[in-house]
C-alpha cells in the first residue's frame, strides 16, 4: 500500500475513531509496503539483516553466480538491485526491472559492467564501494608479485611431486625487490597504497604513469608509459578498465618490457591481451607474470596460461579478506537504504 491510499484510509477511518499522532504513525507503518532489493549472491549476516530490516529482500542463495534467465525473472518489479561485478547490468535488465528501479549497488570498486549511460538517462542512482577494499587489494598485489617473481608455487609444486632432490645453488631461483626499480601503471588509491607496501622491500626507484600527477610522500616520479615500462623491473597493473586503457598491454607493450620483467595484473582482465601475453611468456619477451583477474573469469582450463611455469594465476581474490568482504556488502547494503530513504549515498558513483 503506497502514503497516498494509507492516508487515505486513515483519514476515512479516524471520522469515527480517535487516533493519536504514535497511532496513525505505527498505522502507516505497518501497511504501507516495503521497498523490494534483489540481491544476486549470499553476501552474509550483517548486510542482510541491515537490509531485511527496511525492505522486502530476495537473494540468489546459489554459490554460482545467478543467471542471465534468473537475474531478468527475479528483477522485475523491483525497487533496489544489490549486484556484483559478475552480473552485467545492462538495458535489457532495465528494461525488466521496471521504472521504480531507483538504485544499483554493485559490491565492488569496478563498475564496467555497469551501462552507466543507460543508468544515467534513467536517473537510477549507483553506489559502489571503493575504499574499503583498497588495502586487501595491495597486500595481495605485493603477495602476488612474490609468489610469481619468487616462483613460491611453482617451489611448492617441486616439494609436493619430489622434484626437490637437494640443496642447488641456481635452482628456483627468481628477481629480488632489493634494488629493483618498481613501476606502477594506474597511480589511484591502490596503486598508492602497493607503493607504500612495497618501499619496506628496498626497491631502488618507484615510478607511475597516471592521467594526472599525484601527490605522494613515497617519491614516486612520473613518467610516460614507454619509459615505465623499458626501465622497470617490476611492471604493476592497478589502473581501471576504461576505453583508454583497454588491453593497453599488447604485442608492441610487451617488447618494450625488459626480457627479465615481471608483469603483475590485479586491475582488470580486459587491459591485457591475453594472447599477446602468452606470446611474451612463451617466447621469453618478458620473464613472468602474476594475474588475479583474467578474460574471461573463469579461465578455461584448457588456456594456455595454465600450461606456462611462468605465470602465475589467482580466482581474482584481490579483496579477499573476510574483513574486507563483509564491509563492502555492508556499504553497498547501506548505499541502497540511503538512496531509498532519499539520503545521501555513503559511496555514490557520480554518473
Amino acid at each position: 500500500m503506497n502514503l497516498l491510499k494509507c492516508l487515505n484510509k486513515v483519514e476515512r477511518v479516524s471520522h469515527s475513531t480517535c487516533f493519536s499522532r504514535f497511532d496513525v504513525k505505527l498505522f502507516i507503518s505497518t501497511n504501507m509496503a516495503k521497498p523490494s532489493v534483489y540481491v544476486t549472491r549470499e553476501i552474509g549476516p550483517e548486510a542482510t539483516t541491515l537490509l531485511k530490516n527496511f525492505c522486502d529482500v530476495t537473494i540468489w542463495a546459489q554459490s554460482e553466480p545467478v543467471s542471465r534467465a534468473d537475474l531478468l525473472s527475479n528483477v522485475q518489479g523491483k525497487d533496489a538491485l544489490f549486484c556484483l561485478l559478475t552480473e552485467k547490468i545492462d538495458k535489457e535488465v532495465l528494461n525488466k526491472a521496471g521504472p521504480q528501479l531507483k538504485v544499483i549497488a554493485t559490491m565492488s570498486v569496478g563498475f564496467d559492467h555497469l551501462d552507466l549511460n543507460e543508468i544515467k538517462r534513467r536517473k537510477i542512482k549507483v553506489g559502489y564501494t571503493p575504499d574499503v577494499l583498497t588495502s586487501a587489494t595491495a597486500e595481495l598485489t605485493v603477495a602476488l608479485l612474490l609468489a610469481t617473481s619468487r616462483r613460491i608455487l611453482e617451489a611448492n609444486e617441486e616439494a609436493r611431486n619430489g622434484g626437490w632432490k637437494a640443496w642447488s645453488p641456481f635452482w628456483l631461483c627468481g628477481p629480488s625487490l632489493n634494488g629493483a626499480t618498481v613501476g606502477i601503471v594506474g597511480f589511484g588509491r591502490i596503486g598508492q597504497e602497493v607503493a607504500s607496501r612495497l618501499k619496506p622491500f628496498g626497491i631502488k626507484k618507484l615510478i607511475y604513469t597516471s592521467q594526472t600527477l599525484k601527490k605522494n610522500e613515497l617519491d614516486a616520479q612520473h613518467v610516460s608509459l614507454d619509459e615505465l615500462l623499458s626501465t622497470s623491473d617490476f611492471v604493476i597493473a592497478t589502473c581501471a578498465l576504461t576505453p583508454e586503457t583497454k588491453e593497453m598491454f599488447n604485442d608492441d607493450t610487451f617488447k618494450k618490457m625488459k626480457s627479465s620483467a615481471v608483469f603483475i595484473n590485479t586491475s582488470r582482465g580486459g587491459v591485457v591481451n591475453q594472447d599477446a601475453l602468452i606470446r611474451a611468456l612463451k617466447n621469453k619477451t618478458i620473464w613472468a607474470a602474476g594475474l588475479d583477474v583474467t578474460t574471461p573469469e573463469p579461465l578455461p582450463l584448457d588456456s594456455d596460461l595454465f600450461k606456462l611455469k611462468n605465470c602465475v594465476i589467482l580466482p581474482h581474490i584481490g579483496s579477499a579478506s573476510i574483513e574486507t568482504r563483509n564491509e563492502m556488502a555492508v556499504l553497498a547494503a547501506r548505499n541502497i537504504i540511503s538512496a531509498l530513504k532519499g539520503e545521501n549515498m555513503p559511496s555514490e558513483l557520480l554518473t
